[in-house]
């Protein structure tokens, strides 16, 4: 029997034979992605590569050797593919993307959207963005947001689309899709919840506290040292501080932010009753139009994949092999087909940046309807 070391030296023999080959394999594709070129067609073909792989499996022995096989050639083919998008774009062959680059965003003469009412965490993060004098106005549902900008009434919306504790805001990530409208900058709004009263009010006045569940349930540990207070849910935070203001009654209080009790005229009674620290809002900043600043560093894409073995994998190793950052992936089920998933993702890059180029190129050709959602 031969030993360890005896062993592992004809591991190692048969991996540089492996090397030498697979090289040899990438100077063949490099010669195909030239002939491709001069003839215009795609580096893609679906149906020749099920056939290879096809042929490829009968040629071994057993069925883990099999599966093995197939495993092995589809990143041996994804190689290939990748080497080829290279050489396309070297040869300016890679497409141009249809969004402008802007030094930045107009902040002047224009109007905003935002979602919810005036002191609502959105009200704030559209102040936060883009100024105290901003001409703005609020509408009731994300949708209504999004068709204010998308037929002009509106030049950019201010959206939340993910919350540190709560999650993703799945509503507008199905609008990003169903909109033509695109992502050209964020703002994070910290979640600080304060308890709001009318001006003069103490905490023994109080005997009802109204606010959105979610903030009630986050406030929690601080309410339920006051067992004595009901705990009543409201259709958001700003709205329970509104309600505070015109009702005058000074045994109610609200939970929400010290900008509502700004825009409300009502005391902070109480500041930090929130137990999460870093509990934040994103929001998204949308526009109509297919622009990006100059310096943008995130890119927002959405794509489905093919019901295929590895086909997620394919189509996230095209950022992965052009050696950009990932920083979300989320999945959302297509609204009429059971059981089939969008998947939405971010990473770092600019859309000048040739790494990018070569991604979304690679992405574009693999998936099914790929769609760029923006470039902040």
């Amino acid at each position: 029997m031969k030993n360890l070391t005896q062993l592992r030296e004809q591991i190692d023999a048969v991996d540089k034979q492996i090397v030498e080959l697979f090289e040899q394999r990438m100077q063949i594709s490099a010669d195909v992605a030239k002939y491709k070129i001069s003839i215009g067609k795609k580096v893609f073909d679906k149906e020749r590569e099920q056939a290879k792989l096809a042929s490829l499996k009968a040629m071994a022995h057993n069925d883990f050797n099999r599966h093995g096989v197939e495993e092995l050639f589809q990143q041996i083919m994804s190689m290939s593919r990748k080497l080829q998008y290279q050489l396309l774009a070297q040869n300016g062959a890679s497409g141009r993307l249809p969004f402008i680059a802007v030094d930045d965003i107009d902040r002047t003469n224009i109007r905003v959207v935002y979602q919810g009412v005036e002191g609502a965490y959105s009200h704030a993060a559209m102040r936060a963005y883009f100024g105290d004098d901003v001409n703005c106005f609020h509408v009731r549902s994300f949708r209504d947001a999004m068709e204010a900008i998308a037929e002009g009434a509106a030049d950019y919306a201010v959206l939340p689309i993910e919350n540190s504790s709560a999650g993703i805001v799945a509503d507008n990530y199905d609008l990003l899709v169903n909109f033509e409208n695109y992502i050209v900058g964020e703002q994070i709004v910290k979640c600080q919840h304060a308890l709001l009263g009318l001006p003069g009010a103490k905490l023994s006045d109080i005997k009802t506290v109204y606010s959105h569940s979610q903030a009630l349930a986050q406030c929690e540990e601080y309410l339920d040292r006051h067992p004595e207070w009901r705990k009543v849910p409201y259709d958001n935070t700003a709205l329970a501080a509104k309600k505070i203001a015109e009702e005058s009654d000074k045994t109610q209080a609200a939970v929400a932010s010290k900008f509502a009790a700004q825009v409300f005229g009502l005391d902070v009674l109480e500041e930090h009753i929130y137990y999460n620290e870093k509990n934040s809002t994103r929001f998204i900043v949308v526009t109509n139009q297919r622009i990006f600043r100059k310096d943008a560093t995130k890119i927002s894409i959405c794509f489905e994949t093919p019901h295929s073995s590895g086909s997620l994998y394919n189509v996230l190793s095209h950022i992965i092999y052009n050696g950009l950052n990932m920083n979300k992936v989320e999945s959302r089920p297509i609204y009429g087909r059971n059981w089939e998933y969008r998947f939405f993702v971010d990473f770092e890059g600019n859309l000048n940046d040739s790494a990018v180029k070569n991604a979304l190129r690679g992405i574009r050709e693999e998936a099914i309807n790929m769609k760029i959602l923006g470039n902040y």
